[in-house]
């Protein structure tokens, strides 16, 4: 049974590998904020446990068992995240830290019963997949907002960021997923966009903005 610490290494490996194809000591050093002496203590460990692949100076993989372990905990997060906005009333900025804790329970049948109670939800309230019960994840082609044609009617579906501070401002816009966008305008100095927000709102998005929403359309 993997540690609290392992397992948030393996779900940090498990997530940066999903961003990019090669994850390495210092983009794991970044991403946890700890220093390279002790990621590098981590990953001997890790790889001892037949959880990862590494040599000095490569990449870092995950094994089989480490990825099923990771997705595993990264499904234990998301359930529990939706978990805590549908049934709990919870909001889609105040449910990470709280799922942070709940995902190193150690009880299978505990999160499928809140699979079961929510209806088997195929993604988070962030528009994340969940992974299966084999910790494995199917992903569903998403367009970044940015890359969106004027005219385009979508579907917001995902984000790139999920930070407290993003939330917040997409609460402000009332922008929540599923919302219809309609693209009515590119800039091409700066990248922004006009885009119609449901059936009236409209509203000028920066380039930072649409590069974090992740759209869809409708017959996908």
């Amino acid at each position: 049974m993997a540690s609290f610490t392992e397992e948030n290494y393996l779900k940090a490996i498990f997530k940066l590998a999903d961003q990019n194809s090669e994850v390495s000591i210092s983009d794991l050093s970044i991403f946890l904020k700890v220093s390279k002496p002790t990621v590098n203590s981590m990953v001997k460990n890790l790889q001892k446990n037949g959880w990862l692949n590494y040599e000095k100076y490569k990449p870092l993989s995950l094994t089989k068992k480490g990825e099923k372990l990771a997705g595993l905990v990264v499904r234990k997060h998301r359930l529990t995240e939706m978990f805590l906005v549908e049934k709990m009333g919870f909001s889609w900025e105040e449910v990470h830290e709280i799922a942070e804790q709940v995902e190193h329970i150690q009880s299978p049948l505990f999160f499928d019963r809140m699979d079961e109670l929510l209806g088997f939800p195929s993604a988070d309230p962030h528009g994340s997949p969940i992974p299966d019960k084999e910790g494995v994840i199917e992903y569903h082609p998403l367009r970044r907002l940015k890359d969106a044609s004027i005219g385009e009617i979508l579907r917001f579906a995902g984000l790139t960021n999920s930070s407290i501070d993003f939330l917040k401002y997409l609460n402000g816009k009332n922008i929540e997923l599923g919302i219809e966008i309609r693209v009515l305008k590119t800039e091409p100095y700066d990248g922004s966009m006009t885009v119609k927000i449901g059936e009236k709102q409209k509203e000028v998005l920066s380039s930072k903005v649409c590069e974090q929403l992740l759209v869809k359309s409708f017959d996908e």
